[in-house]
């Protein structure tokens, strides 16, 4: 590994001196709408690559993935990190700096440089620290911290990560040391990447974890919850979904307490990805709740510190037999929502189900349908393992989805959209023991990214001519999940609003 003081941020001028300009600034864009207007289009996709044979020595990896139409290795993997431990569970990735870390005191002795991928192992309890600075087309292992870490401080199952203005990276954590439910972050140092403890004060903690969002200007913090590390680990079961979240939970960022839980009932259960509108000044945003496939409005009180939520999007399920004459209710599962930039689009997928659809949310509390493709999911007519007996949307059941000759395996699961809010790529793997559970023809002959051409006006078409196909890696077929740019992108930045 390389040495991680080697890769250090340098101040502005590659001098030690204090920074005294008024160009100087922090990563990213000072606002949303510049990074939307003003950014340039992606050429690199960075790809949390799981490894599903887990006793193949190489384990996960980074896939770096060409996404420039001009060159001759477009949506192509042309490179692979390698963790060489088994059993990881790479899962999502953040950065060590971000937009929420633009604007930098001028009395500051080190301006942050977005150079750190971090990768949490929501198996393992490791967190692997890359340097995509140096050469970002082949990204570097800096440092890896082991699960003991974590466990020292009872938490473990790390999963979302977000830099702070602070110079500090928080992750979320779903697990105490023994792998039950507890919700709580893990704060590390942004430069050694030395862990600082976790971040919630108080006896009160959220009964479960997952994904979380911060707006500083309303002193508030969101987070979402899935489960418990021990049984989702294992595969879905829905015996008893005690084990599993159904709340969201705002905390004052100032002072790192949890005040309120909003209860959102038995169509809330698994509410994952949680976003705050990216304009920091709007105290409002979504949260796709996976199993039921039901979206719900956050927003805060004028007058007052309290949140109130709705449901706003409500996807039927699925009456359907899997050939025991036993008819049941199919959901779509929700596993990720995106915002564009602008906050007019809301991005919804149904890996279930297999479609993703656009919303505009220009009215958040009452979103608009404009867009919807297929790819791939469990009800393709080709399916021959159910049957689907009442569909209150669909006259039919969806062809499969082919692309270059290949079958769409699995369904749409990650989402990153570009910045100019024009091209929204989609993977199909969600966390390997489901895949293997739900999709076993995915996981036998691998996961694909496909791109879905957004019209800014409303409406998605496929793209015929893209495909990532993780069929034929070098060491078998693998797991395309969470995707990152080197620039940043539309879930890993943050805002903060001037005072």
């Amino acid at each position: 590994m390389k040495s991680l003081v080697a890769t250090m941020a340098r101040p502005c001028g590659n001098n030690n001196s204090l920074i005294n300009c008024d160009c100087c600034h922090g990563p990213g864009y000072a606002t949303p709408l510049d990074a939307m207007k003003n950014g340039p289009r992606e050429t690199l996709l960075y790809v949390v690559t799981v490894q599903p044979n887990l006793e193949e020595p190489h384990g996960d990896y980074l896939s770096t993935v060409d996404v420039n139409p001009e060159s001759p290795s477009y949506s192509q993997v042309i490179h692979r990190t390698y963790t060489n431990r088994t059993r990881q569970e790479l899962h999502h990735s953040g950065w060590n700096a971000c937009s929420s870390c633009y604007r930098v005191d001028k009395q500051a002795k080190r301006i942050p440089k977005r150079d750190k991928l971090v990768l949490p192992a929501l198996n393992a309890d490791a967190i692997y620290v890359l340097d995509v600075a140096t050469d970002p087309r082949k990204p570097e292992i800096l440092k890896r911290i082991d699960g003991a870490v974590l466990k020292q401080h009872n938490v473990t199952a790390p999963h979302t990560t977000h830099c702070l203005a602070n110079g500090q990276v928080m992750i979320s954590v779903m697990g105490d040391a023994e792998g039950n439910a507890k919700g709580d972050f893990i704060l590390f140092d942004s430069e050694s990447f030395e862990c600082l403890g976790t971040w919630t004060q108080g006896k009160k903690l959220a009964a479960f974890g997952y994904d979380f969002w911060y707006q500083p200007y309303f002193d508030i913090m969101v987070s979402s919850e899935w489960g418990a590390p021990a049984k989702f680990r294992q595969g879905w079961s829905s015996k008893d979904m005690s084990y599993y979240g159904t709340h969201l939970n705002f905390y004052k960022w100032s002072t790192r307490t949890l005040q309120q839980t909003i209860d959102l009932g038995d169509e809330g259960i698994t509410p994952l990805e949680v976003r705050f509108m990216h304009d920091p000044k709007r105290a409002e945003g979504f949260v796709g709740c996976a199993l039921w496939a039901k979206v719900f409005y956050f927003r805060k009180r004028e007058e007052s510190d309290e949140y109130v939520s709705s449901k706003v999007i409500d996807i039927p399920s699925k009456l359907v037999d899997f050939g025991d004459g036993k008819p049941e209710p199919m959901g779509g599962l929700i596993s990720d929502i995106v915002l564009s930039l602008d906050d007019k689009y809301l991005f919804v997928n149904c890996w279930f189900h297999g479609d993703v659809r656009q919303y505009d949310v220009s009215v958040p509390s009452a979103p608009k349908l404009v867009g919807q493709v297929f790819l791939g999911g469990s009800i393709c007519s080709d399916v021959q393992r159910l049957k689907v007996l009442e569909d209150k949307e669909l006259l039919e059941r969806p062809p499969p989805c082919y692309l270059k000759g290949r079958r769409i395996q699995g369904g749409p699961q990650m989402m990153q959209l570009s910045l100019d809010s024009k091209r929204l790529y989609v993977s199909s793997s969600l966390f390997s023991p489901w895949d293997k559970q739900f999709y076993p023809d995915m996981v036998k002959q691998g996961g694909q990214i496909c791109l879905i051409n957004v019209n800014i006006e409303g409406g998605l078409q496929l793209n015929e001519n893209f495909l990532v196909d993780f069929g034929q890696e070098p060491n078998g077929p693998a797991l395309p999940h969470e995707m990152r740019y080197p620039g940043g992108d539309c879930t890993s930045d943050i805002w903060l609003a001037d005072q």
